[in-house]
């Protein structure tokens, strides 16, 4: 038994982490609970080490096309798969590290283990709750490289308010279930023994395209089976259009309205019987990745007798954090989608603000942003034009195209387009949406033209530098009025 705290996270993922030192920053008594790795799945086996991935891929895809820039390379490219993985996880082991300085630096508690909610609190009569943290049953997929000094042993600890961040796994469904040799998930996906000449990728969601472009890059034969009409099915019609265009120029085989079925492994292979169209077709490939989504980890936390309610598999919330019993709060993917580390990261400030009393704002979640970090990348936000139509919104919509743009022409990456959708009577931003070279950066700079209520006529009067990639933001506003520059 331990001293009460103020606020216990059950997570030490992006959302959890940022929770308990902002709770901390507010001068809250903290701990935080984790199981397996500080930084969470995004930092150790998503976001960070996919990252890492890809930007092995472009340089070495850069590289065989130096031609392009002037630039010779004698004797050709060569690439290590086992080097590029351990880039990947020591960028990981990295940022680790410095999670574990955070909480330290910021007087937060750790508690090794995994925890349940035994004692409901009862914030009214400041009655505090109470978890019990076993210690971890489940082995982590990797062993944690260095568990920090001073972590608190499993037992039973109290607290006033209970935060889940809990986050969310793979999703598995019969007939694909992954075995870890031939059939991957994202974790093995992200350490090959070595590169597989065929590969087969099922769900075209961003995880599912991201490790696509990835190992087509790197030379692997890859199918993307999807089940929807399209690619990238929560982008755009037109951006997802442009992707499959661009992937499949790169070599990779797409398949949509696709169904997969009698999935079979063999000592050095794997089948399986896709139907296209009432079609069926058998694929043959070393590998398979199953991404077909994420569900929340809400299993064992003890929330069906705490009498927290779920919908839809994941923690019904209220837009703050609070959940539909008082003192026990959500955050991040285990609270719902969009499933993305930004957005658990600042539900994860909103929560702990709203404990403390202060005021506080709802996350407008149709703005946040997301991106795809494939080649070319992809990033989009608000409203597509499909949806704001369906909304009966009378619209003006803007584009442009990489080509147009000198600095885009500069850096060998012509190819992409800039649309932005606004309201015809206010003018006003309704969504973006993109794809080339570095979207994934120039993103924000619609994030926060959304976020301040900006209008089509505030993006013409802003003075962009050039030659930047940043004046496609420009030009896709003037393109909304028919005063396009450059195009």
């Amino acid at each position: 038994m331990t001293d009460s705290y103020d606020v216990i996270v059950i997570g030490a993922g992006p959302g959890g982490y940022v929770a308990a030192i902002r709770a901390a920053q507010l001068g809250m008594k903290v701990a935080v609970v984790e199981r397996e790795h500080l930084g969470g799945i995004c930092l150790n086996w998503g976001c960070i080490p996919t990252k890492s991935l890809l930007r092995s891929a472009e340089v070495y895809h850069l590289a065989n096309n130096a031609g392009q820039f002037g630039l010779s390379l004698e004797g050709g490219v060569g690439f290590d798969v086992a080097s590029i993985v351990q880039r990947s996880r020591r960028v990981s082991s990295q940022l680790n590290g410095g999670v574990g300085y955070l909480l330290k630096k910021n007087k937060v508690d750790i508690i090794w283990g995994e925890a349940a909610i035994s004692e409901v609190p009862e914030p009214a009569r400041g009655v505090p709750g109470a978890i019990t943290v076993s210690a971890t049953a489940k082995p982590a997929v990797e062993p944690q490289a260095a568990i920090p000094k001073g972590v608190l042993e499993p037992g039973l600890y109290r607290a006033r308010h209970i935060v889940l961040a809990t986050g969310a796994r793979p999703r598995s469904v019969p007939g694909l279930m992954p075995d870890g040799q031939r059939i991957w998930t994202y974790f093995e996906a992200m350490k090959p023994p070595s590169l597989p000449k065929s590969l087969i990728v099922v769900g075209s969601g961003a995880i599912g395209i991201e490790f696509a472009s990835f190992y087509r890059t790197l030379g692997a034969a890859v199918t993307v089976v999807e089940m929807l009409p399209r690619i990238l099915p929560a982008e755009d019609e037109e951006i997802s259009q442009a992707a499959r265009a661009a992937f499949e120029k790169q070599g990779m085989s797409i398949l949509t309205n696709a169904r997969v079925e009698n999935v079979r492994t063999f000592d050095d292979s794997i089948t399986a019987e896709v139907v296209v169209e009432g079609e069926r077709q058998t694929l043959e490939a070393e590998r398979m990745i199953v991404s077909i989504g994420v569900e929340a980890n809400v299993s064992g936390l003890g929330l069906e007798n705490a009498g927290v309610e779920l919908a839809a598999g994941v923690v019904k919330t209220d837009g703050y954090g609070r959940t539909t019993v008082p003192g026990i709060w959500a955050i991040g993917d285990v609270a719902g989608a969009p499933m993305l580390a930004h957005k658990a990261e600042h539900e994860g400030v909103v929560c702990v603000e709203t404990i403390k009393g202060l005021a506080t704002h709802k996350i407008d979640k149709q703005n946040i942003p997301a991106c795809t970090y494939c080649e070319p990348q992809i990033a989009s936000i608000g409203l597509t034009e499909a949806k704001a139509r369906e909304l009966g919104r009378e619209i003006k919509v803007g584009k442009f195209s990489y080509r147009g743009n000198g600095k885009a022409i500069a850096l060998g990456a012509g190819d992409g387009i800039i649309k932005t959708v606004y309201d015809a009577e206010t003018g006003k931003l309704l969504g973006a949406h993109l794809i080339g070279a570095e979207v994934t950066e120039l993103i924000q700079g619609f994030a926060i033209a959304l976020r301040l209520g900006g209008r089509a006529e505030d993006l013409i009067h802003t003075v962009f530098p050039h030659p930047t990639l940043s004046e496609m933001i420009h030009e896709s506003a003037l393109d909304s009025v028919r005063r396009a520059i450059h195009m």
